[in-house]
């Protein structure tokens, strides 16, 4: 089987948090931590490089899971993933993480450097937004790894990226293009961050236009191209905007004003230098293997290097 060209990118959050909830907390290491997220992920991982061979992988991280800039212009944002809210402004609040899961994240981040899958961040940003650069400079084509709808907005099949799906399981992988995109919501990548505005995202805080659902938010933009349009239709009374959707619009105009930005990732950041290889190193394997061997990974660590190999 020959290896792509291919760039995966991983948001590596709903990797380990699939795994996390999809394995038993009673998968431990010899002292008794829980690892059932790591062996999870490194399993995730394998299947993954099995089925689609890329050229590269890159774990992008949530250096801010809840960016302050973000929250700033959508209190509500993610608001309900909050474990204590802080009440001191300079003081960033904490996301609510089961207590099992929480030291296996670092172990995580320690193992995935060892594979040749380097861990990227970018201070005040989320790994989407680190997935949205990667994808808007890489020069051959990309498969995003998420169960995260949000990135549907990074699709773009003239570059050959799209979102590998993991919403439904890794038995049910979905492949989303902008076909996908147009058949699942009528409405093309290129208009997915509006769309997503207009519904609005429980999972995300993210309030939408009251009245306004999936099926209306898709032949607004199906109508007038995007939210722009949308707008610009509402202040001409000669457009053919029903007079109930030309309400809610008027009244959320505040929200929609701020919301845009929340909901679209960045695809500009200046992330720091990393490299990726082809090959894991003698010296990281050893490393690999010597920590597999301490935190009884067994059969998910041998899985992994088979499929890097």
């Amino acid at each position: 089987m020959t290896t792509s060209s291919r760039l995966m990118l991983l948001d590596t959050a709903t990797v380990y948090f699939r795994a996390f909830h999809a394995l038993p907390d009673t998968i431990r290491a010899p002292d008794g931590t829980p690892v059932n997220a790591v062996k999870g992920t490194l399993d995730m991982v394998a299947r993954l490089v099995t089925e689609l061979r890329p050229g590269a992988i890159v774990a992008c991280w949530d250096d801010d899971w809840r960016p302050q800039w973000r929250v700033d212009l959508i209190p509500s944002y993610k608001t309900h993933r909050v474990s204590e809210p802080s009440d001191v402004a300079s003081t960033p609040d904490v996301e609510e993480v089961p207590d099992l899961l929480a030291p296996q994240v670092d172990l995580i981040a320690q193992l995935l450097p060892l594979l040749g899958i380097p861990v990227v961040g970018a201070a005040q940003h989320e790994a989407d937004d680190v997935i949205g650069t990667l994808a808007a400079t890489a020069e051959g084509p990309v498969d995003v790894i998420t169960s995260d709808r949000d990135l549907f907005q990074v699709v773009d099949d003239a570059r050959g990226v799209r979102v590998v799906y993991t919403g439904r399981g890794m038995n049910q992988l979905e492949y989303v293009d902008d076909a996908w995109l147009r058949a699942k919501y009528g409405i093309g990548a290129d208009q997915y961050p509006d769309f997503a505005v207009l519904r609005g995202d429980p999972s995300d805080g993210l309030p939408g236009v009251p009245g306004i659902g999936e099926k209306t938010a898709a032949g607004l933009l199906r109508d007038h191209g995007d939210l722009l349009g949308i707008v610009r239709a509402v202040a001409d009374p000669a457009s053919s905007l029903r007079p109930a959707a030309r309400a809610r619009i008027v009244a959320a105009a505040d929200y929609l004003a701020r919301a845009p930005t929340v909901v679209r990732v960045v695809r500009d950041l200046d992330l720091p230098t990393f490299g990726t290889r082809t090959a894991i190193t003698d010296a990281d394997r050893i490393e690999f293997e010597a920590l597999a061997e301490q935190w009884g990974l067994g059969s998910s660590a041998v899985r992994v290097l088979a499929a890097l190999a």
